[in-house]
């Protein structure tokens, strides 16, 4: 882990103090959970704004190989797994 200097208002690191003291726990911790789930929250919206871009890129292609018959034969040559399911 490596120190890192913030700067927060008074009411930031009031609110902290009190977060800290009501769950036993240092604020570096806190910051750190707050700082994890943003970084967390911004990955996944970046990998969902990606996955609109490319929705229906390859509609108007005719030279790609016609995947729901590729789907079926795949699916007919798997073994059966319906005993192995509760």
């Amino acid at each position: 882990m490596r120190r890192t200097q913030i700067y927060l208002t008074e009411e930031e690191r009031e609110a902290l103090r009190v977060l800290s003291d009501r769950e036993g726990r240092p604020m570096s911790e806190i910051i750190r959970e707050a700082v994890d789930r943003y970084i967390a929250r911004r990955s996944a919206s970046t990998r969902e704004e990606a996955l609109r871009k490319a929705r229906g890129m390859w509609h108007d292609r005719d030279d790609l190989p016609d995947f729901d018959r590729l789907r079926r034969e795949f699916e007919r040559d798997l073994p059966d797994q319906g005993e192995d399911r509760a």
